[in-house]
This record gives C-alpha cells, sequence and structure tokens, in this order.
C-alpha cells in the first residue's frame, strides 16, 4: 500500500535507502539554503545536490518518461546500474583499448583527481524511481566531461552545466550555468560567451537524451564513435590553462 502523507504534506515514511521524507515547506527551505550556498561556492557538491532534489520533481517526471520511451534508457530503469569503484572493473578499463570510451573515462579520472564514489545519495526526492533517475545523472556526470573533452575547473563545469541544462532543464543546471560564470576572470567570460556558449547549446540540443546511454556497456566503443553517434562536436578552444 502506498504510504501516506502527513499532514504537513510530506510522505509518512521512508520511501529507499537514504530517504529523508520533507514537507513542500521544508524543501522550500532546503532549496533557498543551497542555492545560496552552491552559488557562493560551486563545488559544494553536497549543496549542488541538495539544490537538484529540492527543485527538480517536474523536471525529473519528464526525464523518467523520456527514459521509459528508449529502448536502452527503458532497460537502465529496470536495472538500474551503478558507477563507482565498487561496480567498476577498473583493471579491465585500463586494459581497454586507447581511444576507447572506458580508457577515456578512467584518463579523465586520473588526470582531474576525482572518484565516483564522490557523489551524494538522494535523500529529498519523494519517489523511489525519481531518486533514481537523479542518482544517475549525477553518476553519468564525469561521462559528459569525457564526452565533452572538459575538464574539472571552473570554467570546465559551467560549459558542462549549460550542456546540461540544455539537455535535462533542470532548475539547479539552468542556475549553475547562469550564475556560475560570475566567478571567471574577464578572458575566461569572454571565451565562454563568445565561444564556449554556442557549442554547448548547439550539442546540448543535437544530442539524443544522455541519460538514455547505457554506458557500462559501451566500455569499448570509441569515443570517438560515440561523439559521431550522438553529433558532438570538439570544443572550439583548449580550456585547460583557463580559470
Amino acid at each position: 500500500m502506498p504510504l501516506r502523507a502527513r499532514s504537513d504534506g510530506a510522505v509518512a515514511g521512508p520511501l529507499y535507502s537514504h530517504h529523508i521524507p520533507t514537507s513542500p515547506l521544508q524543501k522550500a527551505l532546503l532549496a533557498a539554503g543551497s542555492a545560496a550556498m552552491a552559488l557562493y561556492d560551486p563545488y559544494r557538491h553536497d549543496m549542488v545536490a541538495v539544490l537538484g532534489e529540492t527543485t527538480g520533481h517536474r523536471t525529473l517526471k519528464v526525464l523518467r518518461d523520456r527514459m521509459r520511451r528508449d529502448p536502452e534508457g527503458a532497460q537502465i530503469l529496470q536495472e538500474r546500474p551503478r558507477i563507482s569503484t565498487s561496480t567498476l572493473d577498473l583493471g579491465k578499463l585500463q586494459s581497454l583499448p586507447e581511444g576507447s570510451l572506458g580508457r577515456e573515462y578512467l584518463r579523465f579520472l586520473d588526470v582531474n583527481r576525482v572518484s565516483p564514489d564522490t557523489r551524494a545519495p538522494t535523500r529529498f526526492v519523494d519517489d523511489e524511481e525519481l531518486a533514481y533517475v537523479i542518482q544517475r545523472y549525477r553518476e553519468v556526470h564525469d561521462m559528459l566531461h569525457t564526452l565533452l573533452g572538459m575538464p574539472t575547473n571552473i570554467l570546465g563545469e559551467i560549459v558542462v552545466k549549460w550542456f546540461e541544462a540544455v539537455q535535462t532543464g533542470l532548475p539547479m543546471c539552468i542556475l549553475g550555468a547562469l550564475f556560475g560564470p560570475i566567478q571567471l576572470s574577464a578572458q575566461s567570460l569572454q571565451v565562454l560567451v563568445s565561444e564556449l556558449i554556442p557549442w554547448a547549446v548547439q550539442n546540448g540540443r543535437r544530442a539524443p537524451c544522455v541519460l538514455n546511454l547505457y554506458y557500462e556497456r559501451r566500455w569499448e566503443q570509441s569515443l570517438r564513435a560515440l561523439r559521431e553517434e550522438l553529433g558532438i562536436t570538439a570544443p572550439p578552444v583548449h580550456i585547460q590553462g583557463l580559470a
């Protein structure tokens, strides 16, 4: 039987592991506080996560429905794959050919010193399936960096956010894309506005929904072939040295 709502609008009990039921008022307060902190420090991934969960319910439904209508996306929803060091065979990824998705993803993790284990578990989404959708979005974020050829510096993160904003419509992505540039230098801001934003928007519109890709079954596919399949072109400038 479905759980009943409390008098304040929150569901009566947890729906999945780590779930914290919250009322509409509590969600609004969490959204306001996390938005302020995330804008102040874009590297506060915990605050970015809370903002996404408390503002994206309607958009998550749209994304879930897009996944249901796609054969690969529907399989992902059914099987619920996760991306972490406990599920990745790092030795296998290392043994893959140069230029393959798996090898390039592993290279991205090594070069940028990031780990797939840093993605926070979903807590404030009051629907078990939608909670998985936003968790999946988080866990493929580094895959999007790999696909787009973007580093993890501030400029690279903003470019990825523009791509994600067009792709997903999630409010937190839109906010990050619009307000993230306030921390950039004048040189980086000029490059972003004149070249990188148009490129990210164009690629985001052209590519099919990136949540419908079962990346774990495409490790051996060449990154170049996958980019061609998705219609993703090479970035117009090299941004590693910009910030």
